[in-house]
């Protein structure tokens, strides 16, 4: 490739400020992150790759901390170009304890132009600058020390190429009058990257076969997943390690009352059973002792006549504006969006329809759309 980089690689405190200094003068700055998560729940961080028109920053999180000044850089001061950067805002947040803002994500970007929701960042790179990544570090150990000079080369192209496919992207978004809503977005995108106990409650929400079980299952379930999540952090185990959503699924089905029960349970293995059995039957029994108005309201079915009638005309009225703004249905709205909008208009509860830009194109027509299968 044509670019030759100047890099400079960060593994001192004083180091790391003075380019902290030369950075907070930038109106935009890349940004990439490596790092390693094959046995740890927190990613561990092992690169942080900056860049703002000149030299390439190559930080070594392994050597520093994230001084005052890197943790102003990062949580204010610039604005952070970033690909796909759900990863990278853990990996920030687990490193410096701070959020990234203010934040583009280019992959967000690309997806409200029309492109691929999901584009890679080596086919951003192709579509924008014509030119093809090399492939080899992809999967490199960033850990290791020192990194080659292929290894340092490649990290630090990819906050190149992105500051300017970002110059780009901007102007294409601007001029299309989308460059609000990126920023909505991203802003969003912050929101969702903050892991805590709030989250860890909601994280039995994410199962899609959830309605088939009894509220006192669900409650059960919400108590195991709970559990699991605060367990996996405190533990920096992969929650796996521990215990799969699968299995715990499979425990609030059953309900079991001692450890022989749990035993017969389908791959659940002896060791969990002698390591962590005493807490999943403790947090079952919980469930199963609630009084009946502490347990969730049943859910919906999906498969109902009425659930798929309201759905169809809710996917109709997304896939067409969709279709008008020349975008992917799923960038509107997710189908579990639309599937809790079905289940609350079901039980007359007030309808969780969207916000800002996607309210603004969206909101009347779903509220409408119900309304008149309410009338029919």
């Amino acid at each position: 490739m044509p670019l030759d980089p100047d890099i400079r690689w960060i593994d001192t405190l004083d180091t790391l400020d003075a380019a902290c200094a030369e950075l907070a003068k930038a109106d935009v700055l890349a940004m990439d992150t490596e790092f390693f998560r094959e046995s740890t729940f927190h990613p561990v961080p092992a690169l942080v790759q900056l860049y703002a028109g000149e030299a390439v920053y190559l930080i070594d999180p392994q050597a520093v901390v994230a001084t005052p000044a890197l943790r102003t850089l990062l949580a204010k001061g610039p604005l952070k170009v970033l690909h796909a950067s759900s990863e990278d805002l853990e990996v920030i947040a687990a490193w410096a304890d701070v959020p990234i803002a203010p934040l583009a994500d280019t992959q967000v970007g690309q997806a409200l132009l029309g492109e691929d929701p999901a584009m890679g960042y080596q086919r951003l790179v192709e579509h924008w600058m014509g030119e093809t990544l090399p492939k080899e570090e992809t999967r490199s150990d960033w850990l290791e020390r020192p990194l080659s000079e292929a290894q340092c080369r490649y990290a630090a192209l990819d906050v190149v190429y992105l500051f300017q496919v970002w110059h780009a992207q901007r102007d294409a978004l601007e001029a299309h009058g989308r460059l609000t809503w990126l920023e909505s977005d991203c802003q969003e995108l912050q929101a969702q990257s903050v892991r805590n106990g709030d989250s860890d409650a909601l994280w039995y929400l994410r199962h899609r076969q959830l309605w088939r079980l009894e509220p006192r299952q669900i409650e059960a379930y919400r108590r195991l997943t709970t559990w699991r999540e605060a367990e996996a952090r405190r533990r920096n185990k992969p929650r796996g390690w521990l215990i799969n959503d699968k299995l715990l699924y499979a425990i609030a089905e059953r309900m079991p009352e001692n450890r022989y029960e749990l035993a017969t349970l389908e791959g659940l293995k002896p060791a969990v059973i002698k390591r962590e059995g005493d807490a999943i039957l403790a947090l079952v029994r919980e469930a199963r002792h609630l009084d009946a108005k502490e347990l969730p309201a049943p859910l919906p079915s999906p498969m109902s006549g009425s659930f798929k009638k309201r759905l169809k005309v809710l996917k109709r009225v997304v896939n067409d504006e969709a279709e008008r703004l020349g975008i992917a249905p799923e960038l509107l709205l997710r189908r579990r969006d639309l599937e809790a909008m079905v289940a609350a208009h079901l039980e007359c509860r007030d309808l969780p329809l969207p916000r800002g830009w996607r309210g603004e194109r969206l909101s009347v027509s779903l509220q409408e759309a119900l309304d008149q299968v309410e009338a029919s």
